[in-house]
């Protein structure tokens, strides 16, 4: 049985201060429809915008991932990605009244905490999950940076680190099943070394910092009187330096809980690609510019290789919408309904699939002797994946039809008879405006292309009844 879509049952709040502003605000989680996404909106602004989770959106990574779109910004969204990747969440809008996230302990758990308090819901739509067919690799040299993502039929993750200091060198961590997030990662806190807490208390970027929200790294001799001013500077009554190289201020919850972190902000700027992964990820030296640009790559390799859709297909795979989806999608039914089955979509493709038998009732008077499916059945056929992947575009398909404005290049290059399953591959070629759609589609039985054309669509919303 498919997965299917979840959103939250309530809204929910968290408060707190952001640690780069300093700014105290507040986030609500609303439960958002099938097919939202994960996005925010900015209420303290007049317009209200709404700025999309989504990697081509990033415009900053320095000590955190930041989003900007039109000019507005929303800083550190990485722990409260994660928190909802982790927890399965595909659909929600959070309300923010400030420009950032509040940090709270500087790992999800709040946010864990919020949406557990919010509860769960399972929603109608399937799940679409980010399906990795063959490794992508992603390098910087420089700071000997590596990560890489290879086929697997679910999510998995292992991080490496190494400082090369005394106190914080080589550590690993790994996830091997996403369902376990809540326990094994979330509570994992951000660090920072002594010297870097320095500088950033120095330069005023961390105005909402405090000793509560991140593990304090000490590599190198620090005297009393330092430690001294460092306390009176959080309006701590005393700090010291604990045998394993941490201020006192906190307790490890793991000894590799740095790895852990890091494994967190993977998941969290990962999950700007938009939906689950199923891939096996490992990351060395990973951070919020690499693992920004790694989402970018295996975006656009992605996006690239959809445009080339082509033969062998796996007919027999999962598939993205079984008939029944699609009864929920298109108007259409027998006999009158031509796909059977999506194997693959994304946001510039679909792959559907028709399985042709000889009981089609065309068959009674088309070539009954030596039958043969129209021509312009098959051009049926492929307007129907089609309608199916543009509706897949607005919310509530049901409330809209799918009109054919065009179909021009059409091409028959062989016949397509009783036994034979047809796959209708179709990318889209512009960008959907006003509801127009224009599209490149190809039909396969195995490898032989046997139809192919052009159209273009426009999305009407029904009349009510």
């Amino acid at each position: 049985m498919a997965d299917k879509q979840k959103t939250i049952r309530k809204s929910v709040t968290v408060s707190g201060t952001g640690l780069h502003t300093g700014q105290l605000g507040e986030i609500t989680f609303h439960s958002a429809p099938e097919n939202h996404g994960i996005k925010f909106r900015r209420i303290d602004i007049d317009s209200k915008p709404v700025i999309e989770a989504d990697v081509e959106l990033v415009v900053s990574t320095a000590r955190g991932t930041t989003l900007a779109k039109n000019g507005v910004s929303i800083y550190t969204i990485e722990h409260v990605l994660a928190a909802l990747m982790g927890m399965g969440i595909d659909n929600v809008l959070i309300d923010i009244d400030v420009e950032e996230i509040p940090i709270k302990d500087g790992s999800s758990k709040s946010f864990i905490e919020a949406i557990k308090e919010a509860g769960i819901v399972e929603q109608d739509a399937v799940r679409k999950y980010l399906v990795i067919e063959e490794p992508i690799s992603f390098d910087i040299p420089e700071s000997n940076t590596t990560l890489r993502i290879e086929p697997a039929d679910e999510f998995s993750i292992s991080v490496l680190i190494d400082y090369e200091t005394q106190v914080l060198g080589q550590q690993e961590a790994s996830l091997v099943n996403i369902n376990k997030f809540e326990k094994e990662i979330a509570p994992c806190r951000t660090f920072v070394f002594l010297h870097e807490l320095e500088f950033l208390l120095k330069n005023n970027l961390i105005k909402g910092g405090d000793l509560n929200n991140a593990i304090v790294f000490v590599n190198r001799d620090v005297s009393q009187e330092e430690l001294d001013k460092l306390a009176d500077l959080f309006n701590k009554p005393k700090v010291k330096v604990k045998p394993n190289g941490i201020l006192n201020n906190l307790d490890l919850i793991y000894q590799n809980e740095p790895a852990r972190h890091k494994l967190l902000d993977v998941i969290g700027d990962l999950s700007l690609l938009g939906m689950p992964i199923k891939g096996r990820i490992t990351a060395s030296r990973p951070g919020h510019q690499a693992n920004t640009e790694f989402a970018k790559k295996i975006r656009n390799l992605i996006k690239d290789k959809a445009m080339l859709k082509k033969p062998p297909f796996d007919i027999y795979a999962k598939p993205y919408y079984d008939i029944n989806d699609i009864k929920k999608i298109l108007p259409h039914r027998p006999p009158f309904l031509l796909v059977d089955k999506v194997l693959n979509m994304s946001d510039s493709h679909i792959v559907a699939m028709k399985s042709v038998s000889l009981n089609e009732p065309y068959f009674v008077g088309h070539f009954p002797d030596e039958p043969i499916m129209p021509g312009v059945l098959q051009v049926e056929a492929m307007a129907q994946a089609g309608g199916i992947f543009v509706l897949n575009s607005v919310d509530q398909p049901e409330l809209y039809s799918t009109y054919f404005l065009k179909i021009n290049d059409v091409r028959f290059r062989s016949k397509v008879v009783p036994g034979d399953v047809i796959v209708f591959s179709i990318e889209l070629t512009g960008p959907i405006k006003r509801g127009i759609c224009s599209m490149h589609g190809k039909a396969y039985v195995g490898e032989k292309l046997v139809m192919e054309g052009r159209l273009v669509a426009q999305i009407i919303k029904n009349k009510e009844k």
